[in-house]
């Protein structure tokens, strides 16, 4: 028996598959974000095929806003798998944070401090930041006037 049928698509070379991402323009993986959305679905795997594309889109859009702020550069000149680490949680100013202390590490400190420094950040990001520590802050009624002087007993 000879393999293969004789179709109409018999001679024809198959075309390059074209991913997801690549036809809705996005760097974030459409396939893995519909592949996860499944498996937290209570009906078993029913999930339409644009909702893993705007979740994408979402997703990369709050990561290119952080990201902006961090490196200072077009989100567009910014590879995938740099995009994929700030996934869960990051914000615009964290790189502002690491600028101003001349390091090239983006740590959960810096995370914390921008994302609470950014008021819709802030009110988006709710979660607890480990190792994020605490944002710097005095009450004014705690710092003292500059003309006086503590008296000494």
């Amino acid at each position: 028996m000879a393999g293969g049928k004789a179709g109409k698509d018999s001679g024809k070379s198959k075309a390059k598959a074209v991913s997801r991402s690549a036809r809705a323009g996005l760097q974030f993986p459409v396939g893995r974000i519909h592949r996860h959305l499944k498996s937290r679905t209570t009906s078993h795997g029913r999930v339409g095929a644009t909702a893993a594309v705007y979740s994408a889109a979402i997703l990369e859009y709050l990561t290119a806003e952080i990201c902006y702020f961090v490196f200072k550069i077009p989100c567009a000149k910014i590879p995938t798998l740099l995009f994929m680490k700030f996934i869960h949680a990051s914000s615009e100013l964290a790189g502002n944070a690491s600028k101003d202390l001349k390091v090239k590490r983006i740590t959960p400190r810096h995370l914390q401090l921008a994302i609470r420094g950014d008021e819709e950040l802030d009110s988006l990001i709710k979660a607890t930041i480990a190792g994020g520590g605490v944002i710097p802050h005095i009450h004014k009624s705690l710092i003292g006037k500059k003309g006086t002087n503590p008296k000494a007993p």
